[in-house]
C-alpha cells in the first residue's frame, strides 16, 4: 500500500493531496529516512510524523483495504509510549497558552463588544 495513501485511511490527513504535500515536505519519515508518497509501506513499518507541533511515532499494523472510521482507524497502528506522552505535555501547555491568553482572540467582535467599542470611541450606536 502507498504511505499517503496510509497516512489518509489512517486518519492522520483529510485527504492524500494532504498526505502527499506533508511527506515531499519531509514531515513525514519511513523508517527513519525521507521518502515519497508513493513509497509501498508494509506492516512493521516505523513512521515519524510532524504536524503542526505535534509528532507521533508509531508501527503500521494493518494495511487497510479501504478507509475506515476514526474508532477502527486507531487499530491500524501501535503508539509508543513516549510519542504519546510527549504528545500529551505539548497538548496541555498549549491549552494552558490559550487559557492565559484569555477570552476570543479572533474573529469579529460580538454584539456587547461592538457596543462597548462604540461607547469607549464615543460613536453613537
Amino acid at each position: 500500500m502507498r504511505l499517503d495513501k496510509w497516512l489518509w485511511a489512517a486518519r492522520f490527513f483529510k485527504t492524500r493531496q494532504l498526505a502527499a504535500e506533508a511527506i515531499n515536505g519531509g514531515k513525514v519519515h519511513l523508517n527513519g529516512q525521507r521518502t515519497k508518497p508513493g513509497k509501498e509501506v508494509r506492516v512493521g513499518s516505523q513512521l515519524r510524523i510532524h504536524k503542526s507541533s505535534l509528532e507521533w511515532d508509531i508501527e503500521i499494523k494493518i494495511l487497510p483495504r479501504q478507509r475506515r472510521p476514526a474508532s477502527e482507524a486507531v487499530h491500524f497502528y501501535e503508539e509508543r509510549e513516549e510519542s504519546i506522552r510527549r504528545r500529551q505535555q505539548i497538548t496541555a501547555e498549549l491549552r494552558e497558552q490559550r487559557a492565559a491568553a484569555g477570552g476570543r482572540q479572533t474573529g469579529k467582535p460580538s454584539k456587547r463588544d461592538r457596543r462597548m467599542i462604540h461607547r469607549f470611541t464615543g460613536k453613537p450606536d
